[in-house]
């Protein structure tokens, strides 16, 4: 019997040296074999996934979370209304507010999410990460949120330099002095708000887990790798898969004890004593996603299949030594089809 054809609206699409997660997860979910419509969600008229031939079969533009509920919510219900979506995977932290409060709402129109709790979305905030630490028993390095530029003349002991100076949703910096570190703080505030938040810097090896939990203590899939090659935005422009058993049972015991639902990803330090730290917890899907494909675990189509209700085993394995690779590629399009998106905001 033929799987009823599911369209699934993905955003994320911005294909660039901060890459979002949109095209590695259309990628995952058309490998899988699915009988699938993709439809790209896109925020700017730009972003490398609108062109790519063969990637999505329609293009929506739209209006930037900061813009409100209101307007989000309107183009939705007007995409909704064209294509008939059954499940949306949003890939951005600053959209993922505005998805998880009105899940429900969706839910009843038939579109189906797979995404964290509003209360686990909000502890993991950078901001929070300390009361995270304590409440779930992980290390974390020493941080403090900060409001405004003067307070880092006087930062709290232990912290030094130097440290990491983190924007509310997105980048970091490293700081060795106190000019430095208001500049960035200018810097980000403006970009992403506040608060801004300072973390220090730990000696070590940056590992990483993508790991996705069914919202009931379990984990349903887990690759850890380390970055390779990273760009001066900290992103990961190669990596590898490890085999690194305690990473994956710090990773366990995390979704175990936040009963955490949905795709994540965990940024840690290992020190060369062996200690792991956890510098960040990314409450979505990261962009690396498709070195988890390669290595045998396809999360992106486990998400669509826990979003309509099916019941996923736990895959545990997957190949270690694989990696990947980014690359710039020069797409040639249509000045027509740039148009189109502008004048119609779809394509």
């Amino acid at each position: 019997m033929e799987q009823k054809k599911l369209t699934i609206a993905v955003t994320g699409l911005n294909n660039i040296d901060n890459p979002g997660p949109g095209v590695p997860v259309i990628r995952g979910i058309k490998d899988s074999g699915m009988n699938v419509r993709i439809i790209g969600l896109a925020y700017e008229n730009l972003e490398p996934g609108i062109y790519m031939p063969g990637l999505v079969d329609k293009t929506y533009l739209m209006p930037f979370p900061s813009t409100g509920s209101e307007a989000f919510l309107d183009r939705l219900t007007y995409i909704h209304e064209k294509e008939e979506l059954d499940i949306i995977i949003p890939n951005f932290d600053s959209e993922l507010y505005l998805f998880i409060k009105y899940s429900n709402q969706l839910l009843k129109m038939g579109i189906h999410t797979f995404l964290p709790t509003m209360e686990q979305f909000e502890e993991r905030h950078k901001d929070n990460l300390p009361e995270y630490a304590k409440k779930f028993d992980i290390k974390v390095p020493e941080s403090k949120a900060i409001m405004n530029s003067k307070e880092l003349s006087n930062l709290p002991k232990p912290l030094s330099y130097p440290y990491y100076i983190k924007g509310k949703f997105y980048e970091a910096f490293k700081v060795v002095n106190n000019s430095q570190g208001i500049y960035y703080f200018n810097k980000l505030s403006a970009k992403w708000g506040l608060p801004v938040v300072v973390q220090q810097a730990i000696q070590g090896t940056e590992v990483n887990v993508i790991a996705l939990g069914d919202g009931k203590g379990n984990t349903v899939s887990a690759v850890a790798m380390r970055k390779q090659y990273i760009t001066d935005k900290g992103k990961a422009w190669g990596g590898i898969t490890l085999n690194d058993e305690r990473l994956l049972e710090i990773t366990h015991e995390i979704i175990k004890k936040t009963k955490w639902r949905g795709a994540m990803e965990l940024e840690m330090i290992k020190t060369d004593a062996g200690d792991y730290h956890l510098i960040e917890i990314n409450p979505r899907i990261p962009a690396w996603v498709y070195l988890a494909v390669g290595a045998g675990q396809n999360i992106p189509e486990m998400v669509c299949r826990l979003a309509i209700g099916e019941k996923i085993k736990p895959v545990t394995e997957y190949e270690y030594g694989k990696m990947f690779i980014r690359y710039s590629w020069d797409l040639i399009g249509d000045i027509s089809d740039f148009e189109k998106i502008i004048i119609f905001g779809e394509l």
